[in-house]
């Protein structure tokens, strides 16, 4: 589902009648590292390349409208980037490795733990039926929700509340996807999987870190779990 955001071309001018960035073409220029960080990964991830429509989702949302003001000029460089509150916007590769992990498919519906900015969800809402998104802070939780429904993400509903806890009312879910570093396995979310569906989450490996870990849930019940990549995120807060 594609926004309504307009990307300024590289003659675009601003209503003072200054230049403004040409977004569309940094996102493209993204897009190119992100498939260079894909090969350079290749041999902790086992892909290659990341499947055209994950990539065209990554094209197609305008990150610059999900960073503060004073960071925009740096939108698309690939890093993570502060949004206030102690939180950062993911790194545009991984969240691009994220939603590739994820498989999704368009008639899903998505768990998104650790809203933030509402970068992941909007990503993950081009792709799929409906994202449900969790934040456990307040004033990210509104300041996504009003972002979101800006840019003409329809098929997004965020919630304050507990991730942990995850979102039972609609469960279960063709996917989950977690945006910081949890503990241990939460299984309250695994208990809200599809049979056949993937928890990504990223899963503290040792006082440096964590690993980005592929949960997968069984037809039979029985859960399985593949590290895929050292990454480092915030912290899951909230009560287990």
């Amino acid at each position: 589902m594609s926004c309504d955001a307009q990307d300024g071309g590289p003659q675009a001018v601003a209503d003072g009648g200054d230049s403004v960035p040409d977004y569309a073409a940094m996102r493209q220029e993204l897009l190119q590292e992100i498939e260079r960080d894909v090969r350079s990964t290749s041999h902790y991830t086992g892909r290659h390349r990341l499947h055209r429509d994950v990539l065209q989702a990554m094209a197609d949302v305008p990150r610059h409208e999900f960073v503060p003001k004073e960071w925009r000029d740096s939108s698309y460089i690939n890093r993570p980037l502060p949004i206030g509150e102690g939180q950062t916007i993911s790194q545009p590769y991984i969240v691009a490795l994220m939603t590739d992990l994820l498989d999704p498919q368009a008639d899903d519906v998505i768990l998104d733990i650790g809203t933030g900015s509402g970068y992941q969800a909007a990503v993950l809402a081009e792709l799929v039926s409906k994202v449900y998104s969790m934040e456990i802070v307040p004033a990210l939780a509104e300041s996504a929700t009003d972002r979101l429904e800006r840019l003409g993400y329809d098929n997004v509903e965020v919630r304050l509340g507990n991730g942990w806890q995850g979102w039972p009312e609609h469960a279960p879910y063709d996917g989950i996807l977690v945006a910081a570093g949890a503990s241990e396995l939460p299984q309250k979310l695994v208990e809200q999987l599809k049979p056949g569906a993937k928890l990504i989450v990223p899963l503290v490996a040792g006082p440096h870190g964590e690993e980005l870990t592929v949960v997968e849930k069984h037809e039979d019940g029985s859960v399985s779990r593949r590290s895929v990549l050292p990454v480092r995120f915030v912290p899951m807060t909230g009560e287990h």
